[in-house]
């Protein structure tokens, strides 16, 4: 059980770290662990992933604070884990999705009622990304959904972060894709691998994020 594995990996090691599908397992595990537990992706939040790109919207930007960011595409686990950020730090988050592809609505809910930053949810693309210092995508059909995948490319066609999308952002908006990229239907080549684009910055990142949670986590321990 859960219950048990928590207790036999608190007596082994400093910390846990768990990249699981259900939300549910990695607070149980917490529940029950006497060290810390590090969520690494659930199907609901991937928490540390956001911390990295925080990290990067910080480097090349120069501030955090009230930044414009626009999120298109599918409202996965990337975009709830915005929407808990903003409820810590004051950003502009716009959501642009289709209308049954929508983030959680309690995730949304809270956000909005945190009262820190500014939500919007559209299902206009060049609504979400108009004067935007960062535009964010991921893959469509995530994690279990590969089944939905034609589906959700249908739906969400019209999200593609292409040149002409580029063109309503600030002109020096920035690209993040969490990664790995479905080339060709959520960003095209010529966004990713052009000069707005600092998606492999932001994978670097991650490294060196995830290095300094595990740092905070252990400090007085070492």
């Amino acid at each position: 059980s859960v219950h048990d594995i928590a207790k036999v990996m608190s007596r082994y090691v400093d910390m846990i770290v768990i990249r699981t599908f259900e939300q549910s397992e990695v607070e149980e595990l917490a529940e029950h662990a006497s060290v810390p537990v590090i969520n690494a992706l659930t199907n609901l939040t991937h928490p540390c992933q956001i911390m990295g790109d925080a990290l990067t919207i910080m480097e090349h930007k120069g501030f955090i604070d009230n930044v414009s960011i626009a999120y298109v595409g599918d409202g996965n686990n990337i975009v709830n884990s915005w929407l808990n950020f903003a409820k810590k730090v004051s950003i502009d988050l716009r959501i642009g999705t289709a209308s049954d592809c929508q983030p959680d609505a309690s995730l949304l809910e809270a956000a909005k009622a945190s009262g820190l930053s500014k939500i919007t949810l559209t299902d206009d693309p060049i609504e979400a990304v108009s004067g935007a210092d960062v535009i964010y995508t991921d893959v469509w059909a995530s994690m279990g959904e590969k089944d939905k995948a034609a589906e959700k490319a249908e739906k969400l066609k019209a999200f593609q972060v292409n040149a002409k999308l580029l063109s309503h952002a600030k002109p020096d908006v920035i690209v993040e894709h969490c990664l790995p990229a479905e080339r060709g239907k959520e960003i095209t080549d010529e966004v990713m691998d052009g000069p707005h684009s600092v998606v492999f910055d932001e994978a670097e990142n991650r490294l060196h994020i995830q290095k300094a949670i595990m740092l905070f986590l252990t400090k007085g321990l070492l």
